[in-house]
């Protein structure tokens, strides 16, 4: 039986680690041909206005007139000072676009044009540039890292830091026993409702997340997880694939049997249990391999798989 080799990624650095050239160049893809009222989602127009409607946060209260909606009465204002009041929320004129990165060894692997890790970073690129022309702040979010948090900013500033640690974040991966559950909750905790989460993540780093954190995060907040995979991972060969691994060369026979479901079992399986069962957990769960294009996700349909 013919041995099979995975197609190598290009050599020298491209492909192999993100560059902030490559980040930067990718505002025109993002935004080339969009309708500017389009999010995120590709369906959600409420990018339109300057000023986004009543946000969550509260401001103040005064006293009630009429025609004031009778859900928003400060009742124990009005119980102390004998007088109706109603409270009033502070206007959400700028949308936050979240990114949460996964930096897990797994993702720092391709067959394919570039790395899983690289393809994170031009998606994420993407999401910023796109955040910009929707007029979103932009911030980041990694585990296990010392500069793992990039404050939210608005304008070509916030893209610019964005993409910078995009750049260091996915050029080796984070330390042992950092991962994306522990980013989630702090996501959590940092978003206000009405913003958006684009979490970028290896399919069993997905997988590992308890579902209530999932539910947490999607409790208030638009989110969307991309998974990122190699075709290799999603359709190996009917054969004996030679790898190398820590302890030397072996082949790993994918004609049939017990390696062949093995393999399913811990690369497509978790794949395909995230987009079963996150959706119905106001998830959208999309696909994106690492030989396809970085902007492809955009405008998708909700869970379904673009890779």
């Amino acid at each position: 039986m013919a041995a099979a080799q995975a197609a190598p990624a290009p050599s020298g650095g491209e492909g192999i680690v993100p560059s902030l050239a490559e980040l930067i160049a990718l505002r025109r893809s993002a935004t080339r041909g969009r309708d500017p009222r389009h999010g995120l989602r590709g369906v959600s127009a409420r990018a339109t206005s300057a000023q986004r409607g009543r946000g969550m946060e509260y401001a103040e209260s005064r006293e009630y007139v009429a025609g004031d909606d009778a859900r928003h009465i400060d009742w124990k204002l009005s119980a102390r000072t004998g007088f109706t009041h109603t409270k009033t929320f502070q206007a959400e004129r700028e949308r936050l676009t979240l990114l949460v990165a996964d930096t897990a060894p797994a993702l720092y692997f391709g067959t394919r044009a570039r790395f899983k890790s690289v393809q994170a970073a031009r998606a994420g690129a993407v999401a910023a540039w796109s955040a910009l022309r929707d007029g979103d702040r932009v911030a980041a979010l990694c585990s296990g890292r010392e500069d793992g948090l990039v404050p939210p900013a608005g304008g070509m500033r916030g893209v610019l830091r964005v993409l910078d640690a995009l750049v260091r974040w996915y050029h080796a991966p984070s330390a042992a026993g950092a991962g994306l559950q522990s980013a989630l909750e702090r996501a959590t905790r940092l978003l206000h409702p009405g913003a958006r989460a684009l979490v970028l993540a290896d399919p069993a780093s997905a997988l590992a997340v308890a579902p209530a954190t999932w539910s947490a995060l999607s409790m208030h907040v638009d989110v969307r997880l991309l998974l990122l995979v190699d075709p290799l991972e999603m359709q190996p060969p009917e054969c004996l694939l030679p790898v190398v691994a820590p302890g030397g060369r072996m082949e790993l026979d994918l004609a049939g049997g017990a390696m062949r479901d093995a393999w399913h079992e811990a690369f497509v399986a978790p794949v395909e249990t995230l987009c079963q069962a996150l959706p119905g957990r106001r998830i959208q769960v999309q696909v994106l391999a690492s030989d396809d294009a970085s902007d492809a996700w955009l405008g998708a349909a909700a869970g379904r798989g673009g890779g």
